[in-house]
């Protein structure tokens, strides 16, 4: 398997889920503040997205006051 390839694992863990619950944060609340669908943020929360627009990633973490290295984290080790 190549690196490009769109199939299997990303090797990037999203840490919505968990930001989302420390700030006591709804998705579908997340999706109203950042102009990005409920379904579209549910792929990347469950670590399906193959891939996320740097304004789209920007937005998130402005609103949820973290650091891109907050959300996006190594899951291949």
């Amino acid at each position: 398997m190549t690196p490009a390839d769109d199939d299997g694992p990303s090797g990037v863990h999203c840490r919505l889920d968990e930001l989302l619950e420390s700030r006591g944060m709804t998705l579908t609340r997340l999706s109203e503040l950042v102009g990005v669908s409920v379904v579209n943020l549910s792929i990347l929360k469950n670590d399906r997205a193959r891939a996320i627009r740097y304004s789209t990633l920007s937005a998130i973490c402005r609103t949820l006051d973290c650091e891109i290295g907050d959300l996006l984290v190594r899951a291949d080790t």
